[in-house]
């Protein structure tokens, strides 16, 4: 029988980390950026994959950092092995903002890899640029202590076994209005739980799908051509000024909001490079607000794994209006941060297993 109950174990007061890079450079300066926060203990580094999995095994870190190319056993590899020997283990993988990088981190993501960031090559600013994005990203798989440094950090549950047949989703609200579009939110975990949703809306979809991603320029081209190989449906990087249609999904490009706006009986999509909100371009909050402002409660709302709280506030906005709420349940989310917000505010209408969630959209057709 599979056990369905969350893996929840208590670490060190520090989450421990292990880092993997082929470069002696990038070691060092991954390791400085990591030790600097009095939460993370940087407890050993490798040079290749083999060293890499030699060291898991040795140290057992919480959390392993790992470039994507290096010799005698690559970043996929060395993934596999250790998703297949250390289930609990949290990857991170360390790419190069090139299409080359984006496609393997696409790959990893794929493989199980927890998360990625690029790797930045801008002079004096590779350990601020690493700190910024590798320590909230390590962070997010685990309970912060409640009492300042001294208590430990719990990890986050982890179901490898996780029967998803048993959660059914849980509806409080019932629609009103027939929906004329759908708005879906989701960040870390989020190519895989789109490659579930998506994938699995049929050909005859009659709405359009607009997705915010949280992902850098050139990692959502290939995350949208990755999906229109998978789905029935027409699946593009959003441009400014497409004019908006039934049965296709637009995935906002990386480090611009996207949109929606009615001009006339049309409905047009616009990208921006306004200031981040939650940190983030695109922002799941913007595109909620404006596609409140143009279809109101005859929307469907879907917010899936991601850490952090960005669409909370545009969830807010829909929700008023009265449109249909749906939110990832914890058990399936790699992180509950984005739809556990929602959840928690008594925003969600019906909360559902991953694969739960497509039948949810199609139910209320």
């Amino acid at each position: 029988m599979l056990n369905t109950q969350p893996l929840i174990a208590t670490l060190p007061a520090r989450i421990r980390v292990l880092v993997v890079d082929d470069s002696v450079v990038m070691r060092k300066i991954l390791s400085d950026a990591l030790s600097e926060d009095a939460e993370i203990e940087v407890v050993g580094t490798a040079s290749n994959g083999a060293l890499g999995l030699q060291r898991v095994m040795q140290l057992s870190p919480d959390v392993v950092t790992l470039d994507i190319e290096m010799p005698e056993m690559d970043g996929i590899a060395t993934l596999r092995e250790i998703k297949r020997q250390f289930p609990r283990t949290r990857v991170l993988m360390c790419s190069t903002l090139t299409e080359r990088g984006a496609g393997i981190s696409l790959e990893a993501i794929a493989l199980g890899a927890d998360d990625y960031v690029a790797k930045s090559f801008r002079p004096g600013e590779a350990a601020n640029d690493f700190r910024n994005q590798l320590v909230p990203k390590i962070k997010q798989f685990f309970r912060h202590p409640r009492s300042g440094g001294s208590a430990p950090y719990t990890r986050d549950p982890v179901h490898p076994g996780f029967d998803r047949s048993v959660s059914r989703p849980v509806a409080v609200r019932k629609q009103t209005v027939r929906p004329k579009a759908v708005a879906i939110g989701v960040s870390t975990g989020g190519p895989n739980a789109l490659a579930e949703v998506i994938p699995a809306l049929p050909p005859d979809f009659p709405l359009p799908v607009f997705v915010v991603q949280h992902m850098p320029p050139m990692f959502t081209r290939l995350l949208a051509e990755r999906l229109q190989a998978q789905s029935k449906l027409e699946v593009v990087e959003a441009r400014d000024g497409m004019v908006v249609a039934p049965g296709c999904v637009y995935i906002a490009p990386g480090d611009f909001h996207m949109c929606v706006v009615r001009r006339g009986t049309r409905v047009i999509l616009q990208t921006n490079q306004d200031a981040m909100e939650n940190s983030c371009r695109p922002a799941v909050d913007v595109l909620f607000r404006s596609v409140g402002q143009v279809y109101g409660g005859a929307t469907i709302s879907v917010i899936l794994t991601g850490m952090g709280q960005d669409g909370l506030r545009g969830v807010e906005f829909l929700h008023g209006q009265g449109a249909y709420v749906i939110a990832q349940d914890e058990p399936s989310s790699v992180v509950w941060g984005m739809p556990g917000f929602v959840v928690r505010a008594g925003y969600a209408d019906s909360v559902c297993d991953l694969k739960a969630v497509a039948p949810e959209i199609i139910r209320h057709l």
